[in-house]
């Protein structure tokens, strides 16, 4: 009551001044639609996206405004007619360039991601999560509609097929983060091929719990992808050494590695990621191109991987000093590993040292 009690009351004492006929005159807005754009504009910048899309509906210039400048929409918030909202709203917000429609429980359906790729061919972002009812037919949408794609979110769309996945990379080649995660059926060896191929400019995929994808698809991505900076691969039970091993030679970027219950993994893998440091090293002083470029991996997820062995993962640990053990900092987790206990980060090494001398410092 406040709220629009204070509203009201900015409204009644907001003016607009500027040239009249006879120079210098002011004139009071006496009604919504009189708010110059840029003004509404800015104010719509303030404000949550439900305001934004209840905005656009008060008449015909406040609509126009705000689909000339509205870029960025998340309609999570929408618990209910999501997928109608969307096929209502898409037709005048034609220039946006990040479209967050994540769900909690599944709304969307083919014909309002046919809307999107229809009308919103700017489209930069788009976030799909939890669409389980979507179909083929929206990914076939997304390819043709909108090919400036550089981040999709998919988690969780488990109707997707492979053949529709690797339909889309062909023409979205500008892709950065795609996240397959749970996408069962549409990441396979088959799709990762086709991605590899297709979008050499991808940094992140997330694949985790993709338990089709094996060592030929995660090969490609490697010789296909060598910007390549986040990878999940937790779950996905059928890569081997073989997938670390071309990772470790092709990613040198590689910051980020999932391999949570990959249990086909050995120390073999391990030494290879500790090798790729030296390589690494080397790039780097070659290009010169970027201070930050010698970090190396600074997060790595081996738990319940049982049959790796301290001295591999100390090899590995003592190669990266981003990766830590040590509490608040868990950035090497091995968790479920309980012969990893004795592996330790440089820093929790020194701490160590550190709190052993106490007591002979104390005498």
């Amino acid at each position: 009551m406040r709220e629009t009690e204070s509203l009201g009351l900015c409204f009644e004492n907001m003016l607009v001044f500027g040239g009249g006929a006879g120079g210098g005159g002011r004139r009071r807005i006496s009604e919504w639609k009189d708010i110059p754009v840029e003004l509404l504009l800015r104010i719509v910048s303030l404000v949550d996206d439900r305001t934004v899309v209840l905005a656009s509906g008060v008449c015909h210039g406040w609509r126009d405004a705000i689909s000339w400048g509205l870029t960025h929409l998340s309609l999570s918030w929408c618990k209910k007619n999501m997928n109608n909202l969307v096929i209502s709203l898409v037709p005048n917000f034609t220039k946006l360039q990040v479209l967050i429609l994540r769900q909690d429980t599944p709304q969307l359906q083919d014909n309002s991601v046919e809307a999107i790729a229809s009308y919103c061919h700017d489209l930069q972002e788009l976030d799909l999560s939890k669409s389980f009812k979507l179909t083929d037919h929206s990914l076939y949408a997304l390819a043709h509609g909108c090919v400036d794609l550089t981040k999709l979110n998919i988690s969780g769309c488990s109707a997707f097929s492979d053949t529709a996945l690797a339909y889309l990379s062909g023409f979205c080649r500008k892709l950065k983060f795609l996240n397959l995660c749970g996408c069962v059926q549409g990441a396979t060896d088959r799709a990762l091929k086709a991605i590899g191929f297709n979008c050499n400019q991808l940094q992140s995929l997330n694949l985790g719990w993709c338990d089709h994808v094996g060592d030929e698809g995660v090969k490609s991505l490697a010789y296909g992808c060598p910007d390549l900076r986040a990878l999940d691969l937790c779950g996905c039970l059928l890569i081997t050494d073989e997938s670390v091993i071309a990772l470790a030679k092709n990613c040198l970027r590689l910051r980020s590695l999932d391999l949570y219950y990959c249990q086909n993994i050995t120390d073999r893998a391990m030494y290879s990621l500790a090798q790729s440091r030296v390589k690494n090293k080397h790039e780097t002083w070659e290009s010169s191109k970027n201070k930050y470029e010698d970090e190396g991996l600074t997060n790595l997820n081996i738990s319940q991987c049982t049959a790796l062995t301290p001295p591999a993962v100390q090899a590995l640990c003592d190669s990266f000093p981003a990766l830590h053990t040590c509490p608040g900092r868990h950035s090497l987790i091995i968790s479920g590993c309980l012969n990893l206990t004795s592996v330790h980060c440089a820093c929790a090494v020194q701490a160590h040292r550190a709190s052993s001398m106490l007591p002979h410092l104390a005498h």
